[in-house]
């Protein structure tokens, strides 16, 4: 654990607080470049099909893009570390334009699928750079304030991505869904060049290719088996058991070689903070709840509920105002106290709660009483986010802010991997069962379409609609119910975090009963990072 009385803040002094607040809204840009994409292309995707063709190809054009981010994560960490945050930050803004850019002026699926693996590039740097970068300028008992900032920018991508990529396609054509990133990018890429200035940083020792090289292999399995598993292949079939063995052997000669690394990418001492590893188990569960709650909700009221695909994104909109307006309370509460041991014990008994009820809901439950579970829901998310983010960065040293911030973003990725495919291949097969078990077995090829608007529904025969909404009913129950006992996990482990001083510049907090430091910083800072 790192020693508050020897470290401080690194934007303890020297920072203009206007300045700060330029460099935070590149930031945000950035990050909603990250975040909006998927968004966009989603809908824009039936577009492009019908244009470039390949529909057999249609999943690799998310799936490069996936992997290419979740295997780059932690590169870019540690190139931040070694190199300094600017440059790698904005040599990942550079790439995902560039990756922006190709994938407009893709002439087929192949080349389509390809630009989409340089874009992910980039954006594996994005979302690290954006957290690194905010731990070197604001020290964390000052960090709370902006969480509501940063939820502010995940509920903008996830209800305007769609709507946005439905009027883009409708009136520019579907290529303007990836030139819209130009813009935005090159405002980015402004602001952070004329303002942000870090210190320089000398690289010290040898980039760990060897460690790179067995960490993409082992992510790469990891994401390609929740990907197609249950889904492309049968989660018995010789691929998906293949890549399970693939993965599980190059996670172990990972492991072993980052204890021989002199730099490695991924530093395990990081782990041996209490703190960090529950934080990454956390970060881990999060993400394995909000995706799926995010994929299924939707499904979930427009195929039983009626309600238009045209605004999904609406859908969501009690989770996300409620994530957004507790994560900006929790954020001022720990600015002004220092205290957050809290937070991600009542974000998961929430985060169990919400999931538990939204298993409830069958073919009677109306909008208003899924938009209160949701918003249950919202909380408990908007109490982890960026909590767990927070305190896994109060956890480690500066020099490892990079490989923190893209290690905590890792499992949180993965988390949402696992938490799709399990969720998804339950779904299904409860869906299958439903549908069998109503309309006979004749009636289980209809699961294929278990993407049936209120639109397509209101054309099916009254008994085959009946069945097909108990069916989704009773399939987002398993799905649910998944989440939820995954998240008493979730909550477990936050009766296990240690309240740790933050580091900063405000008031400090009465020492830890368990013995940890007061959290004052000392008089003569170390030099800061400055914002001019």
């Amino acid at each position: 654990m790192v020693d508050n009385a020897t470290e401080a803040g690194a934007a303890a002094e020297g920072v203009k607080p206007r300045s700060v607040r330029v460099v935070l809204m590149a930031l945000m840009i950035a990050m909603l470049l990250a975040m909006l994409d998927n968004m966009i292309i989603g809908t824009a995707m039936p577009t492009i099909v019908g244009e470039l063709g390949g529909l057999e190809h249609l999943s690799w054009v998310v799936t490069a893009y996936t992997l290419a981010t979740a295997a780059s994560t932690p590169i870019w960490g540690k190139l931040g570390d070694m190199y300094g945050r600017k440059g790698s930050f904005l040599a990942s803004i550079a790439i995902f334009l560039i990756g922006s850019a190709l994938s407009g002026m893709a002439q087929d699926m192949g080349q389509l699928i390809g630009f989409r693996a340089v874009q992910g590039l980039g954006a594996g740097g994005l979302m690290v750079g954006v957290m690194a970068i905010i731990g070197d300028l604001i020290p964390p008992r000052d960090r709370g304030k902006y969480q509501g900032m940063m939820a502010g920018v995940m509920a903008l991508a996830m209800i305007g991505g769609p709507l946005v990529g439905g009027t883009i396609t409708d009136h520019m054509g579907w290529r303007w869904s990836f030139y819209i990133n130009l813009p935005l990018g090159a405002v980015a890429l402004a602001m952070v060049t004329a303002v942000l200035h870090l210190p320089k940083k000398k690289a010290q020792g040898r980039i760990d290719y060897l460690g790179a090289a067995l960490l993409t292999v082992a992510i790469t399995s990891t994401v390609l088996v929740t990907t197609w598993g249950g889904t492309e292949y049968a989660w018995g079939s010789a691929e998906i058991v293949g890549l399970i063995a693939v993965g599980a052997v190059s996670t172990a000669a990972f492991l072993f070689a980052e204890t021989r690394a002199a730099e490695p990418v991924m530093p395990l001492h990081i782990f041996r903070s209490r703190n960090f590893a529950l934080m990454s188990v956390i970060g881990f569960l999060v993400g394995f709840a909000m995706f799926g709650a995010v994929l299924y909700l939707p499904l979930f009221q427009q195929s039983v509920q009626g309600a238009s695909a045209t605004n999904s994104g609406l859908l969501l909109l009690p989770m996300l105002l409620s994530m957004m307006a507790v994560s900006l309370i929790a954020g001022r509460v720990t600015t002004n106290s220092g205290r957050y041991k809290v937070f991600p014990i009542a974000g998961g008994a929430l985060m169990v709660a919400g999931l538990y009820l939204l298993a409830q809901m069958d073919t009677g439950t109306g909008r208003l009483l899924s938009g209160v579970y949701m918003a249950i829901l919202g909380a408990g998310l908007g109490f982890l986010m960026q909590i767990t983010m927070l305190v896994a960065q109060n956890s480690v040293e500066m020099k490892d802010m990079g490989v923190a911030s893209s290690t905590a973003t890792l499992f949180r990725t993965l988390g949402g991997s696992f938490g799709v495919a399990l969720m998804g291949s339950l779904f299904t097969g409860r869906v299958t069962d439903a549908m069998t078990e109503r309309l006979g077995p004749e009636a289980a090829g209809a699961v294929g379409s278990a993407q049936l608007d209120a639109a397509s529904l209101a054309k099916l025969p009254e008994a085959v609609r009946e069945a097909y909404q108990y069916a989704v009913a009773a399939g987002t129950h398993s799905a649910f119910l998944l989440g939820a006992f995954v998240a008493v996990l979730g909550f477990a482990a936050a009766w296990f975090v240690k309240e740790v001083p933050l580091r900063g510049s405000g008031p400090a907090p009465a020492a830890d009963p368990a013995g940890g430091a007061p959290g004052s910083a000392p008089a003569a800072a170390p030099q800061a990072p400055v914002a001019r």
